[in-house]
């Protein structure tokens, strides 16, 4: 153990810090809860990451997401938060993917290597089910965030299965495609039942997506830090 472990030492003991640097977590989209997910899990000391995001920073992202600085615009937000995590834990064992995973890229990903845990922040609809899909045939334990835009109150973000999600219209959708292809349970989310206001939703046409829908600064970060601490204490547990 080094020195700048010491308080993750003393709340979860030497032992289970050992075991948290023996495993690999998968980390797909790097936004606004994706990076703070990966970097909490970094922090705790996870030995081995693998992150994949094909974006850029953009200024539209300033308001919300850990690599967004005025600095940074135009970079790959993968190559920035990996160059990061490295200043965090020189010692991790971290392969950065710089692309959109989609369709057999996605699955020859998943079947590369043993991953420990799979975490999805992917915010377009067809890649997000294809990877939850895909991690549950392959085996891998995941959590999934759903949908943190619109939301404001902190207090209502919850965890539970994807069968017992309520009030999320992302996980509706999400929920309604699974069972099409025969996946009921056994995919924890991370979702909040708050309403959402219409006047926070601006039809938009862009890549993938038909609106633009209103975050406040703190909402993505906190859904990433759930999805953090589900992984560490799923895989505290193991």
């Amino acid at each position: 153990m080094t020195k700048w472990q010491e308080r993750t030492a003393l709340m979860v003991g030497d032992e289970n810090l050992e075991k948290l640097q023996n495993f690999h977590v998968l980390v797909v989209g790097l936004g606004g809860v994706g990076a703070y997910a990966a970097e909490q899990l970094c922090r705790a000391g996870i030995g081995q990451m693998t992150i994949v995001d094909g974006d850029v920073v953009e200024q539209t992202n300033r308001n919300r997401q850990l690599p967004a600085l005025i600095s940074n615009e135009g970079k790959p937000k993968a190559e920035i938060l990996g160059e990061r995590f490295r200043d965090i834990n020189p010692d991790i064992k971290l392969r950065i993917v710089n692309e959109y995973l989609k369709d057999e890229r996605m699955i020859e990903l998943l079947n590369e290597t043993d991953y420990d845990y799979v975490v999805d922040a992917i915010d377009t609809l067809s890649p997000k089910v294809f990877l939850i899909y895909h991690s549950v045939k392959a085996g891998y334990s995941i959590v999934s965030s759903m949908g943190a835009g619109g939301k404001f109150d902190p207090a209502m973000v919850q965890q539970s299965d994807i069968s017992k999600s309520y009030n999320c219209k992302l996980a509706k959708v999400i929920r309604k495609r699974l069972h099409k292809l025969g996946v009921h349970k056994g995919i924890k989310v991370i979702f909040s039942p708050e309403e959402v206001d219409p006047k926070r939703v601006r039809a938009e046409e862009g890549q993938n997506k038909k609106s633009a829908v209103g975050t406040i600064s703190y909402m993505p970060p906190l859904f990433g830090c759930f999805c953090a601490s589900v992984v560490i204490r799923d895989l505290l547990e193991k």
